[in-house]
């Protein structure tokens, strides 16, 4: 019995087997229990800056890419997209990696506040590295989350070098059974955007129209070399936030005949700063120097920028030493504050401070700010973000600057106490809920000049609302030469990512090998089957089987 049921079995081998083979396979390889869900992945990614300044390429030239991922010790070839969290790249690395790699993409801290000073200090300085010079691999980076900090850790576990393995078989073991990632970058080619630089300008007039002028400005895009991750809570929305609060107190005081005080002040906000040196301070101050018929800047006592003022203590900052007798020398001495003397540099690429865009036109100015230097990294820094801790020391500078400001206006002296307290208690009295606010709001926007390329809408017209409570407002949008321009932004600035989870080469080329080695095997099997059937039927009946 079992005999012929064996007799069926040679024939399902020598006609049908094969056959059956070719529609199984198929099948079994879409039942697979893979989970092709499981094996990709999407995120929202940022790249790097990109801009030329007097023709000079700063930032990332490249945006899209299609590269295997490696971790920061496996990768070796421009083949390869490094994948790497910021605070683990080392100034080395990223050099080394700018030099001979196909991509980088850096994964942000999962929470910043929880940085050491040491690993804070190693971000600002690589940030400073990034942006000295252009970069023609694609630069991207992204927030944290944990899909991402699983692939890091798959990456810098899967691809184990040579000599981190005992042996070569092990070597050989590592290459084909790890985890592999293709990641790819499709996104529109690299433009030109069409920047629109904005002034907005207010001016609280004086008692006697021939009076002096005050000057208050700030800047208030933000600086990193991610321009959608460019908040500038310091730099320089805590600048901002005093400029309006100082516009509110001084609005309430020139707003009545009978205290408003002697110079007329001119508030102004600029829309760019210190990247692309202060080119709108630039053009607003050659359309209102340069025209015989404006009359705005005519006769000015000082320029007092502010900038960087949440972190600490004020410093002043001068090009040159305010003389004794002199309104800039009044300030300092109302502030208490420290001065810091630095000479203009006109062959420096950017000028160092925004009060000397109005030195060089012969005005005095000079700049209030936390900072004891122009150069000190966190200026310009993706970590600079909204901190509850910085509240009361932006308060407190904002009221030490209109304390002295308000004292030097109404010529108030030590002498005068009594009246000194009464207008500082009741008048200038700082309203930390606005102060809050706005810090809040400013800091939670990209400002850099790629985000602030429309003239209408988002930050720029938040700004013009809130100086149009306390004074009327002039909105000034300039022009960049297209011949010979100061400078050019570009993008895109965002794009999508896509990481896919695939095996390395090697192991399809083995894959490869061990099916043609399986099917070649059955194909023999199928071949001899009959054979070894017949001598099989032999040993066990005595004759042979017939067919």
């Amino acid at each position: 019995m079992w005999l012929d049921q064996a007799d069926g079995f040679d024939e399902i081998f020598k006609g049908y087997l094969p056959y059956y083979l070719l529609v199984m396979f198929p099948i079994l390889i879409i039942m697979s229990p893979v989970n092709p869900v499981a094996a990709s992945h999407e995120f929202s990614v940022y790249r790097m800056q990109q801009y030329d300044l007097h023709t000079v390429p700063h930032g990332c030239r490249s945006a899209s890419f299609n590269l295997e991922g490696r971790s920061l010790t496996s990768w070796s070839t421009s083949r390869h997209c490094v994948v790497a969290r910021i605070q683990d790249i080392t100034i080395e690395q990223f050099i080394d990696i700018r030099s001979k790699a196909g991509a980088l993409l850096l994964v942000l801290p999962k929470n910043d506040t929880v940085l050491t000073d040491d690993e804070r200090e190693h971000i600002y300085l690589l940030e400073a590295v990034m942006a000295q010079q252009e970069i023609n691999l694609p630069v991207y980076f992204a927030e944290w989350t944990s899909d991402f900090e699983y692939i890091i850790k798959d990456l810098q576990h899967s691809f184990i070098t040579d000599e981190k393995s005992g042996t070569a078989l092990e070597a050989m073991f590592n290459t084909v059974s790890s985890n592999g990632y293709q990641i790819v970058v499709s996104t529109s080619a690299v433009q030109k955007l069409d920047s629109k630089p904005t002034t907005l300008h207010g001016k609280l007039v004086g008692r006697a129209l021939s009076s002096q002028t005050i000057v208050i400005a700030a800047h208030y895009d933000a600086s990193s070399v991610v321009p959608e991750l460019s908040f500038g809570a310091d730099s320089n929305a805590s600048g901002v936030v005093a400029l309006l609060e100082l516009a509110r107190v001084f609005s309430r005081l020139y707003g009545s005949a009978a205290v408003r005080g002697g110079p007329s002040i001119l508030f102004v906000l600029v829309s760019t700063g210190h990247s692309l040196n202060y080119f709108t301070t630039k053009k607003w101050l050659e359309e209102h120097l340069d025209t015989a018929d404006s009359s705005l800047l005519q006769d000015v006592s000082f320029v007092m920028c502010l900038d960087s003022i949440s972190s600490g203590p004020l410093t002043m900052h001068v090009s040159k030493p305010p003389k004794p007798g002199t309104a800039a020398h009044s300030i300092k001495s109302r502030l208490s504050a420290p001065f810091v003397h630095k000479k203009i540099n006109l062959a420096d690429e950017l000028l160092a401070w925004h009060h000397e865009r109005f030195s060089i036109r012969r005005m005095t100015a000079f700049t209030l700010s936390s900072l004891q230097s122009h150069k000190e990294a966190r200026k310009s820094s993706l970590l600079d973000k909204y901190r509850e801790t910085s509240m009361d020391t932006l308060v407190e500078n904002i009221r030490t600057t209109a304390r002295a400001l308000a004292s030097h206006v109404y010529d108030v002296t030590n002498e005068t106490s009594g009246e000194d307290s009464a207008m500082f208690d009741e008048a200038l009295n700082v309203d930390e809920a606005s102060v809050r606010s706005w810090y809040k709001y400013l800091s939670s926007q990209a400002r850099a000049p790629h985000m602030l390329t429309a003239s209408t809408g988002g930050v720029n017209a938040a700004l013009e609302r809130a100086m149009s409570r306390y004074m009327e407002v002039t909105s000034s949008i300039h022009v960049v030469d297209k011949r010979e321009p100061e400078y050019t932004l570009y993008g895109p600035t965002k794009a999508v990512l896509f990481v896919y989870s695939v095996k390395p080469a090697v192991f399809d080329l083995i894959l490869t090998l061990a099916i043609i080695a399986y099917l070649s095997l059955v194909y023999f099997a199928i071949q001899i089957f009959p054979r070894f059937y017949t001598e099989y039927a032999k040993v066990v009946t005595g004759k042979e089987k017939v067919y």
